[in-house]
């Protein structure tokens, strides 16, 4: 997955009169400044205001020049970002939403690379919501994160109103209304899942104190980086005003591609799935539900007969899918990571189906399968569209699926003993075992 590496700016840039505003990036080489970013309007300007632009064609950078009696302005930019709107001026986008903030950590990684350009579109939220990117990264990526505003200027999305990198978590949740946090360190060569727990955990908990302090009370958070189920609840152990039913960790990759299987099993279109479940963590301890699931409104297991195949070679072929997309192509699943971050939000942004529901990792507490509380863990999920879910009642849970389930709850109780000091519940101690359960594709 995307890397992350934490550091704490020293400075921010200066908003500007809030009736007119220009946000810039600098071309200059100012790693640890917050920068602020904004494209192109849809033609909007305001009566009294005029707007120069000059781009020389030497080293120096552009300046943007403002002039209508509120604003005076001249500031060295990357690229011409020059800019005032109203969103009430035009009757194009006065019917739009209030503008909402969506911070990203792992900005400039190929996960968020696909991802951002969803989000800006509208994909996501709706063709009349309009949103502000707020990227996160660190002192390493941070021209990346330049080039990758840049990209996002020169795509002219008419919903996305601004874009501010930073390093500095503080900085950059201010207000935010989701929370994408994809950026986490890769688990290497040689070092153990204990290890790994404890570099990210440290990541996660500076961000749920950040998101704490500074993002919107009822603050969206997912979790997509590794290990994500563990990373979700040292964030939201460490963010103890945001509730806890706002935190997420993403296993709609593992849902979707489950999804995929038993069409492709039951030779059907992959839209013919549905009820699919993925029980606990996001490791080999998962648990793809066939049980619960129907194909065209049928149990799977009518549908395919083959129940050993369903027992043994469904899950493995879910559990390997990531590793053999690298064998194949030599990358990562970064596309389709991206999309199922996308599907996991608007599945809390849409209505659920009636009768269909969606899977999450979410926090256990009150709920109705006599699973573990204070866990992460990823359950069957409903939604009204409000951004909220309720958990799914009316599932069956067999002896097969409560034994593999409670192997998946000793894993995350595990996990859980192991970052003990960073989630405020006593001294750390690992028992993770010899047995190594990262999903392949993610070493």
């Amino acid at each position: 997955m995307a890397m992350a590496e934490l550091s704490t700016p020293k400075t921010t840039s200066p908003f500007l009169n809030s009736s007119s505003r220009l946000r810039l990036s600098s071309k200059l080489h100012l790693s640890n400044h917050f920068r602020h970013l904004l494209l192109p309007p849809l033609n909007t300007t305001t009566p009294n205001s005029k707007i120069s632009c000059s781009v020389s064609q030497n080293s120096q950078a552009p300046v943007a020049v403002q002039e209508n009696g509120l604003v005076k302005t001249k500031k060295e930019c990357y690229g011409v970002f020059c800019l005032t709107y109203d969103l009430k001026a035009e009757e194009e986008t006065r019917t739009w939403k209030k503008l909402i903030n969506i911070a990203v950590s792992g900005a400039a990684g190929m996960i968020s690379n696909h991802l951002l350009f969803k989000l800006a579109s509208g994909e996501v939220f709706g063709p009349d919501q309009p949103i502000a990117l707020k990227l996160l990264g660190s002192e390493r990526s941070i021209q990346a994160l330049e080039g990758v505003a840049m990209e996002l200027e020169d795509s002219l999305f008419p919903l996305l109103r601004e874009v501010d990198i930073g390093t500095d978590p503080n900085e950059v949740f201010q207000d935010v209304e989701w929370a994408i946090l994809i950026g986490a360190k890769p688990r290497g060569p040689g070092m153990e899942r204990a290890d790994l727990l404890d570099i990210n955990g440290q990541i996660f908990a500076e961000q749920g104190k950040a998101l704490n302090k500074a993002a919107s009370p009822n603050v969206k958070v997912l979790v997509v980086g590794n290990p994500c189920n563990t990373n979700a609840l040292i964030c939201l152990k460490n963010a103890p005003n945001i509730p806890a039913k706002n935190f997420h960790a993403l296993t709609r990759l593992d849902e979707n591609r489950a999804k995929c299987q038993l069409a492709l099993k039951a030779g059907v279109f992959y839209d013919k799935v549905s009820n699919m479940t993925i029980w606990g963590n996001h490791s080999t301890t998962q648990v793809p539900d066939f049980l619960n699931a129907r194909i065209n409104g049928l149990p799977v297991k009518e549908v395919i007969t083959d129940h050993k195949w369903l027992e043994e070679g469904f899950t493995e072929s879910v559990q390997k899918r990531g590793g053999l997309l690298i064998q194949k192509w030599g990358r990562s699943s970064a596309a389709s990571t991206a999309v199922s971050i996308v599907d996991a939000i608007k599945s809390l942004v849409t209505p659920t189906p009636e009768g269909d529901w969606f899977s999450s990792g979410v926090y256990t507490d009150g709920n109705p399968y006599g699973i573990e509380e204070g866990l992460v863990f990823s359950m069957p999920c409903r939604s009204k569209g409000d951004g909220d879910y309720e958990l799914v009642k009316d599932v069956e849970i067999d002896d097969y699926l409560r034994k593999r389930i409670a192997k998946s709850e000793a894993e995350l109780l595990a996990e859980k003993r192991c970052v003990a000091h960073l989630t405020g519940e006593g001294i750390a101690y690992c028992d993770l075992g010899p047995v190594d359960t990262m999903l392949p594709g993610e070493v």
